[in-house]
């Protein structure tokens, strides 16, 4: 069994979390799932390190990159500060974060939110599995959010 940390903000425009933990739920059913909501993608991180203080195995951590150049520095900032987390935890954790001018029309951004939320979840289980579960994939230009661009051959 394990258990699997999320991390989500009150600032993102689509519950990403939700639909993340409905795959994992899905493919890991023994596994438990443990939420922790904070305002923004700044205060991720601390959520992220907390979560494996109570034993998380992995975490994914949702965020929502606004439009204006101050939003774009803080998700920077942020994505920073969960890489120093994972090196000094020695453990994943899948940032899925949406930048909302990804697409002008809402509805789109709406969908590459959740298709990223419930690809990445894909991605947590086989993670969750060994070093080796996503080695099949490497090299086959998957990608998250959007169509995969495929190989070059």
């Amino acid at each position: 069994m394990y258990t699997i940390g999320i991390c989500d903000t009150t600032f993102s425009r689509v519950d990403m979390a939700s639909a993340a933990v409905k795959i994992l739920k899905k493919s890991l059913p023994s596994s438990r799932v443990v939420q922790y909501t904070v305002p923004g993608v700044k205060d991720l991180p601390v959520a992220c390190l907390r979560l494996f203080d109570q034993g998380c195995d992995i975490v994914m951590a949702f965020g929502w990159v606004g439009k204006m150049p101050i939003d774009k520095v803080c998700g920077h900032e942020a994505s920073t500060s969960i890489q120093q987390v994972q090196l000094i935890t020695h453990k994943h954790i899948l940032e899925v974060f949406v930048h909302e001018d990804e697409d002008k029309n809402e509805k789109k951004v709406k969908q590459i939110a959740v298709n990223r939320a419930e690809k990445h979840a894909l991605n947590a289980v086989a993670l969750l599995k060994g070093q080796t579960g996503l080695s099949l994939n490497a090299g086959k230009g998957i990608r998250q959010g959007k169509e995969n661009v495929g190989s070059i051959k």
